[in-house]
């Protein structure tokens, strides 16, 4: 993701996702992601630009840690490849890793949601771009995950993203 291609539309509905009870169900990161998914999603920033991806998963548990890799084709043909490490601390909990974010993310999981959010530098050569990504993953009726995350800087919101997951 380019530091110059954030953005946000819908966000009065994304303000209200922290206050949403997550409904009964179970959800587990690597009962999940486990093997191989499908995403399929959209970035849009306050200063209109908009970017659609999509993205194979594959994950891998063993007995601890998930390693989900996720490979992203861009809509203007960009690729890119990230690598999250979830290491299972409880019920319900997990501490995440991933190359471009600052320090680590803890997610917790309620019924079919889980929340996390974390700081993610944009600028790999380190001049200090920097947002919060504020994510809540609900796995529906149908099986699939929706993800949608508020992006933040300096406490604004100036992005949207959204996320469908299916998996293979």
């Amino acid at each position: 993701m380019r530091s110059g291609k954030i953005g946000l539309a819908g966000l009065a509905m994304t303000l209200s996702l922290g206050l949403a009870p997550a409904a009964a169900g179970g959800f587990s990161l690597e009962g999940y992601f486990a093997g191989r998914t499908f995403a399929a999603g959209s970035f849009s920033a306050i200063n209109g630009v908009k970017r659609k991806f999509t993205a194979d998963l594959r994950g891998k548990w063993n007995g601890k840690t998930l390693t989900l890799v996720e490979d992203f084709i861009y809509d203007d043909g960009e690729r890119d490849r990230k690598t999250w490490r979830f290491e299972k601390i409880g019920n319900d909990r997990y501490r995440g890793r991933r190359e471009d974010v600052i320090g680590e993310t803890l997610v917790t999981i309620s019924g079919d949601t889980a929340r996390f959010n974390y700081l993610v530098d944009l600028d790999p050569q380190g001049k200090g771009n920097r947002v919060r990504f504020y994510d809540a993953m609900k796995l529906r009726d149908d099986g699939t995950v929706l993800n949608t995350a508020l992006v933040t800087k300096f406490g604004f919101p100036v992005a949207l993203t959204r996320v469908e997951f299916q998996r293979r």
